[in-house]
């Protein structure tokens, strides 16, 4: 059951990633919007997918580093709190809800589960 939570925290963390990715790459596409609305939305990319391989990070040595730990806590609940507010301030549509919200939301949970740490390498 460890190893579960453990794999789902990357995959949600790879998620993260890949949607930051998406949504840094869509930027381009939004010919009809104003040069500041691109970089706003550029940037909300970048910082998904800087949560989303910080979650990585925190999935790798989290157990051991103890500032990383509460670093990735913050960035989830502030990630989660921004996704929320900006679903309801733009209008997104409920699908763009659930994805956006369920990865952010979930990567905050799986945080808070200490099994999602792979056990330390003992070397001699």
């Amino acid at each position: 059951m460890l190893r579960i939570f453990s794999s789902l925290y990357a995959f949600v963390g790879w998620a993260i990633v890949a949607l930051g990715g998406l949504h840094m790459f869509v930027t381009f596409q939004l010919s009809a919007s104003t040069p500041a609305f691109r970089v706003w939305f550029f940037g909300s990319g970048m910082a998904m997918a800087l949560v989303g391989a910080l979650n990585l990070l925190h999935r790798a040595y989290g157990r051991s580093a103890a500032g990383l730990r509460i670093v990735c806590w913050i960035a989830n609940i502030f990630m989660t709190l921004f996704a929320v507010v900006a679903g309801a301030l733009t209008g997104a549509s409920i699908a763009e809800r659930v994805v956006i919200i369920g990865l952010v939301g979930g990567g905050l949970i799986l945080s808070f589960v200490p099994s999602v740490h792979p056990a330390p390498l003992h070397t001699q």
